[in-house]
């Protein structure tokens, strides 16, 4: 049988699987990426919300007898795809095919590092006690897998500590090699017909920043790319360089702690290490106000920076001149030199073009709190990223629900550098004309009115106490959401949930529990977020998601587009605003039996001329510009 009969109704799914339907866009998707497997060809395929593309896709990359990596967006995505997915997929299809989870080497333990870590400088009492339930957690785990160790998060401190990284990692020469997890998963992937990454590796490893694939990309037959509409920004995050507070703190650590541990009569190391620790915290605050990011020209020649610079390079030097002489000791001080030598190196050309490489650059910074990251961003990912695929043979699948912009895939198409591709759009098996309802409101002012946010509200309250709380509302600004904050608690009885108060996965567990409750949020929860039933029945947008023209490497993008005679705001932003606008709206219905209301703020969607491609890219819901109609609309429900 076929991809498309095993998926339908006389198929095993249909026997195997309580409640599966057999959906006919997703055997037709399963259809298109069986020939495009078996034909070497790349396939640009939009499978709109519910369709089952993850059962589309593993049905014939387990069928077609060919090694395959499957990429996804996020870790958790990863996980699931592995432990529940294809599992799924192979008991009902009733084979065995070999297959692995690969993540990068910051998502394993690492033995070596678990050793020294408690030499580590700067350790708090709760990280100390972390790292005791780690050790006694090493002793027992197969994987090494961070994951595992449910109850610390993911975020927390300690895991830089005792996970490696491609600067800090002895490979072969590290004693505790026979014991490393990350050597294990690769071998692993190595062996396995099937492999599941996500988008990081995948682009890292593409990026000779040796992630660990070794001989895994060239040997692959097909690429599966979930998600896909994130790969375009994620490959210029790793086609790019960086230098980071978090680099030198990182390398401060380590090289006090192979001191203790291999020269412990080296005394010179901790005290250069020091010294560069305020360096670098002199250069942080020289660089200004937290949560900035902007263009390196504005502030480079600014003296204090200039004075701060050539402080923390004078400092990463002298700590390499110590570190040269006791590299002899060990290879974790040796490594700890190349990577001091390094960074003075970037630190030193930071600003400055190469003239051999024929890429461009943009030089952008971003600060926190207390660190910062000078970013060196590839203008052109595009050239990059089809440069690294033209040399790996073999089919490409790029899958998601938001790829087309009026139905049209030529900007993905384009931001990747695809020119030969098939392509395909398999819309959603939901009944949007009897589950949903967009309102538009047609009396709110222009966005930039200092009052869009309490009218936008007024509008939302009416619809907020229909729904019975029940909804997302989804901001384009920190500030507006704020705004909305303190304007809901006011107004409104029902659980207001904030972005940033909690852990994502915990707000989303909050917000189904409670079942009448109002979250707020921006830019994370537009995509990868799943509510299903009744305690999401309502998403508010409050603009259409254009992205900021102030921010470095988006105003570089559209100048580079404006210098080629291109037209930066429909060639770049209004594309890109749509593909946010049409994952913000795929938040409401995610099941077959949901239903709810999409209110979308923004006055530009019907004075505007561009306002028809937004419209036309959404699924065909009713509109309605009536609040009374909105709300009766769960009258019925």
């Amino acid at each position: 049988m076929q991809s498309a009969e095993l998926l339908g109704e006389a198929g095993p799914f249909s026997k195997a699987i309580d409640g599966y339907l057999p959906r006919a866009g997703q055997q037709g998707l399963s259809q298109a990426i069986e020939a495009v497997l078996e034909k070497k060809q790349v396939l640009i395929a939009e499978a709109g919300t519910g369709i089952g593309k993850t059962f589309a896709y593993l049905v014939p990359a387990l069928l077609s007898g060919k090694k395959i990596i499957i990429s996804t967006g996020t870790r958790h995505l990863q996980d699931q795809l592995y432990h529940r997915d294809l599992p799924t997929v192979m008991n009902t299809l009733d084979i065995i095919v070999p297959t692995a989870l690969l993540k990068g080497r910051a998502n394993y333990l690492c033995p070596h590092r678990l050793k020294i870590s408690s030499q580590q400088s700067y350790l708090t009492p709760e990280t100390a006690i972390q790292i005791q339930h780690i050790k006694a957690w090493g002793k027992s785990t197969q994987s090494g897998d961070i994951a595992e160790m449910s109850e610390i998060t993911e975020d927390a401190r300690v895991w830089p500590l005792v996970t490696s990284t491609v600067d800090n990692c002895l490979g072969a020469e590290c004693p505790d090699w026979s014991d490393c997890f990350v050597a294990k998963a690769r071998k692993l992937a190595q062996e396995a017909d099937v492999v599941v990454v996500n988008h990081h590796l995948l682009l890292a490893d593409m990026a000779i920043k040796e992630e660990g694939f070794g001989e895994l990309l060239p040997s692959a037959e097909a690429f599966i790319i979930d998600e896909a509409h994130q790969l375009p920004e994620v490959a210029a995050r790793f086609f790019g360089k960086g230098i980071s507070s978090r680099q030198i703190n990182n390398l401060i650590s380590d090289a006090i702690a192979e001191q203790v541990q291999e020269a412990p009569d080296m005394v010179e190391i901790r005290d250069a290490a020091d010294e560069l620790k305020k360096a670098a915290q002199d250069f942080r605050l020289a660089l200004g106000q937290d949560n900035q990011r902007d263009a390196w020209a504005k502030i480079t020649h600014k003296p204090s920076l200039v004075k701060a610079r050539h402080r923390l390079e004078e400092c990463l030097d002298e700590l390499a001149a110590i570190l040269e002489i006791a590299a002899e000791r060990s290879k974790g001080l040796e490594q700890c030199y190349v990577r001091c030598s390094s960074l003075k190196q970037m630190l030193a050309t930071y600003g400055t073009r190469d003239e051999d490489d024929e890429q461009a650059y943009i030089f952008w910074y971003e600060t926190f709190s207390k660190g910062f990251i000078l970013h060196l961003t590839p203008l052109d990912v595009a050239r990059l990223f089809c440069n690294h695929r033209e040399s790996l043979t073999g089919s490409w699948v790029f899958t998601s629900a938001t790829l087309e912009v009026g139905k049209d895939f030529s900007h993905f198409a384009n931001s990747l550098g695809l020119q030969d591709y098939q392509q395909g759009n398999w819309q959603s098996p939901f009944d949007y004309q009897q589950q949903s309802l967009l309102y538009i409101p047609d009396n709110l002012p222009e966005p930039s009115s200092p009052d869009y946010t309490e009218k936008l509200l007024a509008q939302a309250i009416p619809l907020l106490e229909a729904s019975g709380g029940r909804a997302f509302l989804l901001f384009t600004s920190y500030r507006a959401l704020n705004e909305a904050r303190r304007y809901l608690d006011r107004k409104l009885d029902y659980p207001i949930l904030v972005q940033g108060t909690l852990p994502k996965h915990q707000l989303l567990d909050k917000f189904k529990q409670l079942g009448n409750a109002i979250l707020l949020g921006t830019g994370s929860f537009w995509e990868g977020v799943d509510v299903r039933g009744e305690a999401l029945s309502c998403v508010i947008i409050d603009k259409l998601p254009f992205a900021s023209p102030g921010d470095p490497v988006m105003q570089a993008r559209l100048d580079a587009i404006r210098s080629s005679d291109g037209n930066p705001f429909m060639d770049y932003q209004l594309p890109q605003a749509v593909i946010s606008l049409k994952q913000g709206a795929g938040r409401l219905i995610r099941d077959i039996a949901d239903y709810g209301v999409l209110m979308l703020g923004d006055p530009r969607l019907i004075n505007k001329r561009y306002g028809k491609l937004f419209l036309n890219s959404l699924p065909e819901m009713p509109v309605t510009h009536d609040l009374k109609n909105a709300t009766e609309f769960f009258d019925f429900k």
